[in-house]
């Protein structure tokens, strides 16, 4: 992992593991996992997206690591994960099993958060048997499964196929990100965060965008510009909660719109207005608030007494 990798100090300077290890997935491939908190706690298992790391999860890890069990891994080819040359969402849902079965104890249950690709990764692991074994309850931020090109607006152009085509190159660049300047904060700010969001907040979420490796970046915006996942929506029977940023530009609403009406068990719809893409550093309140509340209905069966969720601004079936 690069100097750069991560911020130092403030809330999203990632905190220290209790331990790490390591997991190997069905091809070989080796994953980088980090437990925090107590060992007896309730377990969360937290998966990342597109070119981030356990490092975009600090602020959940933070909060929830004083009475739960967080588990947190690097995806192939990003933060400490080496790449491998398998980039499908099988191989994600590979890793994830990977990960479920080398921390939680047989029959263990879970509650299982993905953003954006880890969210993706959810979808493709939903009829893997480790998965029903272990996923007792999932949240899925801000993600989708299917036509993420075509819906998605970080370039400012009306929808169509020349949108599409400037889209996919764009997500696609091989070419390399360099240093977080104040022009690569603005670009990163516009196409993935609300308007609202504070410095420190894109200066967490550059930093550990440019960390990625380019051949890791490109590698996976491929597979996500072909993703279908539809039939893992379907797939996926365990309650499940969707949360978005209503001006997230990379993957819009109508993706969360279309989870809530695909899921089996779907237990809610959570949006937070003004948020972008990167919910967990731009709203992290919200997201681990939700967190708690489905480990407390779902995993322990504790719920607050007075029934407060105040990461619910907006619910729907």
């Amino acid at each position: 992992m690069s100097r750069s990798a991560h911020v130092t100090s403030g809330p999203y300077a990632p905190p220290a593991p209790a331990r790490t290890l390591t997991a190997v997935s069905a091809d070989g491939a080796r994953l980088h996992v980090e437990v925090h908190g107590p060992e007896d706690a309730p377990p969360v298992v937290l998966a990342h997206g597109w070119t981030c790391s356990t490092a975009f999860w600090a602020a959940q890890i933070r909060d929830l690591a004083a009475d739960h069990r967080v588990i947190a891994y690097d995806q192939r080819g990003h933060g400490r994960s080496p790449a491998s040359p398998a980039c499908t969402t099988e191989a994600l849902a590979d890793d994830l099993e990977a990960v479920l079965g080398e921390t939680l104890a047989r029959g263990e249950k879970a509650l299982v958060a993905g953003h954006s690709m880890g969210g993706m990764t959810v979808m493709a692991a939903a009829g893997r048997p480790r998965f029903r074994e272990h996923a007792a309850a999932v949240l899925l931020c801000s993600t989708g499964s299917s036509g993420l090109v075509a819906q998605s607006r970080v370039v400012p152009l009306p929808a169509g196929r020349v949108r599409t085509w400037l889209t996919g190159r764009v997500l696609g660049s091989r070419a390399p990100l360099g240093p977080v300047t104040p022009l690569a904060r603005s670009v990163l700010k516009y196409a993935t965060m609300g308007a609202g969001s504070a410095p420190h907040m894109v200066e967490a979420c550059a930093r550990i965008v440019h960390a990625c490796p380019r051949t890791a970046r490109h590698a996976w915006s491929a597979v996500l510009a072909g993703l279908d996942l539809d039939h893992g929506v379907r797939r996926l029977s365990v309650p499940t909660a969707v949360l978005h940023g209503a001006s997230d530009r990379l993957t819009p609403a109508a993706h969360a719109r279309s989870l809530v009406a695909a899921l089996p068990h779907c237990v809610g719809l959570t949006e937070l207005p003004g948020v972008g893409h990167m919910t967990p550093i731009e709203a992290p309140e919200p997201v681990t608030g939700r967190i708690r509340e489905l480990v407390g209905t779902y995993v322990t069966g504790v719920v607050p007494e007075d029934g407060s969720t105040p990461a619910r601004i907006k619910e729907g079936a």
